[in-house]
């Protein structure tokens, strides 16, 4: 007799649990509970089980487990996965292209002309000497280990998906501001892409595309990093002063120019401070992709952890470090700019 047999036999469903049983799989720990025959009643109330579906199902067959469940999801997405991809393929296929013309341009450009020209945009970025001597010092021990070439593939994808978050989180950003329904909206959607494990953005993946397409794990980066700039820029936008909205209103401004003369250059700074984190996160993204096929340090790292090579794998994940240091420093510098152009 099982625990929670009473519910069932006072619902009078006993002729029903008795005429059906569960169709899911067996699993193993419930394999070895019967081959010990250890599914017994609870002793007392102390032992008594939580009544979940598998605690239900003991005491009715006919009642689902929760490995029906997990089946049954993975049965509609199987169902449904050939009409998503003719759909999504032709969307996203740019996104392989931009992937791949980066890591071409990144990889094959000369490192007597790449590095050089980092070293002008940090300089543009930044306008400090000393940040544009740090980042060749970090690029320079990359390329003397022989990273070089891996760095430049990470540098490549973060370059190519931490634009298009910026191109898309930002107008989704200005949406929320200017609407308070699609805010409501969009915070539950956004709070579980920040929630959601890294891995688990791989899964669904995997089954939809090809491991050979870059988008594969350009989508994967995207829908992960670009949640801080999308929130930062909804909340630098609403926390811009009311007294400076209602002088832009007696000027007689529009919607459009109160938005792009007054609200997005006073919600810089939270914008800048989005797409800083949305860099660093796109980083932490691209080291997980690489277990789908993604280049880059992250394979040096995935390396190490396979084949067990301690040095390997410190020595990358040292790489890593510096390139995420060298961003942050960047980004950072630039919001500093950012912040004393509104100072002045």
């Amino acid at each position: 007799m099982a625990s929670y047999d009473f519910i069932f036999d006072g619902l009078g469903l006993r002729d029903w649990c008795d005429g059906g049983a569960s169709s899911a799989p067996m699993s193993m720990a419930d394999l070895l509970g019967k081959a010990r025959g250890s599914a017994e009643p609870a002793a007392s109330a102390w032992d008594l089980p939580f009544p979940s579906m598998d605690a239900l199902n003991h005491a009715c067959p006919a009642f689902p487990q929760a490995r029906e469940l997990t089946k049954g999801l993975e049965t509609g997405f199987l169902s449904i996965k050939d009409g998503l991809s003719v759909v999504l393929d032709p969307l996203t296929q740019p996104l392989s292209w931009a992937l791949e013309g980066a890591l071409w341009l990144f990889q094959t450009s000369p490192w007597w002309i790449m590095i050089p020209l980092i070293l002008l945009v940090v300089r543009l970025v930044a306008r400090s000497w000393g940040l544009v001597a740090f980042v060749g010092a970090c690029i320079g021990f990359l390329a003397f280990i022989n990273h070089y070439d891996y760095a430049m593939q990470t540098l490549a994808i973060i370059f190519v998906c931490a634009f298009i978050c910026v191109l898309v989180g930002v107008p989704i950003g200005i949406a929320m501001s200017r609407s308070d329904t699609f805010q409501r909206i969009a915070i539950p959607i956004l709070d579980m892409l920040q929630t959601l494990p890294p891995f688990v953005y791989l899964i669904p993946l995997i089954f939809l595309f090809s491991v050979t397409e870059p988008k594969l794990y350009g989508i994967a980066v995207i829908v992960y990093a670009i949640v801080p700039v999308v929130r930062l820029t909804n909340l630098g936008i609403r926390l811009v002063d009311k007294e400076v909205i209602e002088a832009a209103d007696a000027f007689g401004m529009t919607k459009r120019q109160k938005l792009w003369g007054v609200q997005i250059p006073l919600a810089l700074p939270n914008i800048m401070a989005g797409v800083n984190q949305t860099i660093m996160m796109s980083l932490a993204m691209v080291v997980i992709a690489s277990m789908v096929s993604a280049p880059g340090l992250g394979v040096l790292v995935l390396r190490g952890i396979r084949n067990l090579e301690l040095g390997v794998g410190l020595v990358s994940g040292l790489g890593i470090v510096l390139l995420a240091v060298m961003l942050d420093r960047v980004t950072k510098a630039a919001l500093a700019r950012v912040n004393a152009a509104q100072k002045q």
